[in-house]
């Protein structure tokens, strides 16, 4: 096949063959849109110069390293969440932007605050999924003293210090958990929750939705004392099994953050699975899989892709414009998978 040539992509850029060799070799000042409109013709022609005329349109603009803490790296979903964390700043065309990325091995506060202290100086802003605690809250103050913003991520952290936060409306997830727990339920029973832990704002907003639509429109049914699962597997499994052996009449389950693995396989050693709803957070593999078997009734799934292009773009904003007078929210609309639509 035949290698394109300047006069190939002067033709697909509808630009004259001496534009199109002014900006690959650097020949006098031509605009940005221009040079784009090059390079977009050069790349999708398969042009040999197209990574030289990358290279130089590149080479004026603002470079922004922006640092994020997420939580067990080894999980489907935070490896999910990095992917399209890089994705997002990969696809800045106009300022080079790029993420460190950095994983909070346990739950202590005090682990995420010295992650976070430890980026100062090395990135531009930073964004973080953890407990809220007066650690972090302090971590989030020296931060921002330093001129760094802090955005919290998926549940909410050091309120009026932090930036802003981007996640799901926890609230709303929690009272629609409840209405579909209430409705798929054959009859009135007893409902078991999982938290995290007692840190997790977003956790703790969930289990408040949850409570207050059933104590509105669903007071027929008990939902039991939350259990404190610590985002494990094996915990969440041995809760629920003693669960579901000291309550006969159990209907419902809602695991509102990590360890949902347990509660799936407890459910699939359960002779009762198929009369007990369930619902978990978050589509991984393993999720997927009990939503096909119908040993779980509906995920909530985080809008990943949306979450970080906007998380990129509201970072880049505040360090070039300055930080909000009044910290704010972003929230995404959780998105439900249930058996039928996979």
């Amino acid at each position: 096949m035949k290698r394109p040539t300047i006069a190939d992509v002067a033709q697909a850029a509808s630009l004259s063959v001496a534009t199109v060799d002014r900006v690959l070799n650097g020949r006098l000042p031509v605009r940005e849109e221009t040079a784009r409109k090059v390079y977009e013709a050069a790349e999708k022609l398969g042009f040999h110069g197209a990574k030289i005329i990358r290279q130089r349109m590149m080479a004026d603009l603002p470079s922004y390293r922006f640092g994020i803490i997420l939580r067990k790296e080894r999980q489907p979903f935070y490896q999910a969440f990095a992917e399209q964390l890089n994705a997002a700043a990969a696809a800045v065309k106009d300022r080079h932007v790029s993420v460190t990325i950095a994983y909070a091995i346990s739950g202590e506060p005090s682990e995420l605050s010295e992650l976070m202290l430890g980026m100062a100086g090395r990135v531009s802003a930073i964004a973080v999924t953890g407990p809220d605690h007066y650690d972090v809250t302090a971590a989030v103050s020296t931060l921002k003293a330093k001129g760094i913003p802090t955005f919290a991520l998926l549940t909410d952290l050091a309120q009026g210090v932090r930036e802003a936060y981007l996640g799901t409306n926890n609230m709303k997830v929690g009272r629609s958990a409840a209405w579909m727990i209430s409705k798929l339920s054959p009859s009135p029973g007893k409902v078991v929750l999982f938290l995290g832990g007692h840190r997790f704002h977003g956790h703790s907003l969930r289990e408040m939705g949850f409570r207050a639509y059933m104590r509105e429109f669903a007071p027929q049914f008990q939902v039991l004392d939350a259990h404190i699962n610590l985002e494990t597997r094996r915990l969440t499994y041995e809760l629920l099994m003693d669960t579901l052996s000291h309550h006969p009449d159990l209907v419902g389950v809602y695991c509102m953050g990590g360890g949902m693995e347990g509660a799936i396989e407890a459910l699939k050693e359960s002779r009762r699975s198929e009369k007990i709803a369930c619902l978990v957070n978050e589509l991984t593999p393993e999720s997927r899989q009990a939503l096909l078997e119908r040993r779980i009734s509906g995920v909530f799934q985080t809008p990943l892709v949306e979450l970080c292009a906007d998380l990129i773009a509201t970072m880049v904003h505040t360090i070039e414009h300055g930080m909000a007078e009044s910290p704010g929210q972003r929230f995404f609309p959780a998105l439900l998978w249930v058996p039928e639509s996979l």
